[in-house]
């Protein structure tokens, strides 16, 4: 199994087949608007000006599950991230990432990239995970690992 047996919903609505990226580099990272964390849109909005031409795809999933840090709905996640960081890659509609309602995607890559002492729950807003050209998730990112960090582990994927 890969990332890309994966439906997701766009912020817009729509159904969209994670095998869209087959092929590509791929962050997924679940966000939210009103966090300490919430700067690192500018970076992961870096990292994909970069990367994109060469193969890479910042994939945001919005998530309320800590903190109430992601309260608006999505046209507002949406306005807000045009708006105050110029955001490009591609949003997704907001999801859960832990408990009884976790998103199937988010379930798969917890398996895969479990986290400290191999919990899989999500500790917080902006927690990253890398997937490399083949779909398989390679690395999980913490909350406080900035996008500038894991940028020579994205440029070393796309070769």
């Amino acid at each position: 199994m890969d990332v890309y047996g994966f439906t997701v919903r766009t912020i817009d609505g729509t159904e969209q087949s994670l095998t869209d990226y087959r092929q590509q580099v791929i962050l997924i990272v679940n966000v939210a608007s009103k966090c300490g964390f919430t700067p690192q849109y500018a970076g992961l909005q870096s990292l994909y000006r970069k990367f994109h031409q060469r193969g890479f795809s910042v994939l945001g999933f919005p998530c309320d599950q800590f903190g109430q840090q992601e309260p608006g709905d999505e046209d507002e996640i949406r306005r807000f991230c045009t708006q105050t960081y110029d955001v490009t890659f591609p949003m997704f509609a907001k999801i859960e990432v832990n408990g009884a309602h976790t998103h199937p995607l988010y379930r798969y890559l917890k398996q895969q990239q479990p986290g400290i002492l191999r919990s899989q729950a999500i500790k917080w807003n902006f927690t990253k995970f890398l997937i490399d050209r083949q779909g398989l998730v390679l690395r999980r990112y913490g909350s406080v690992d900035k996008p500038e960090s894991i940028e020579p582990d994205v440029a070393a994927l796309l070769g």
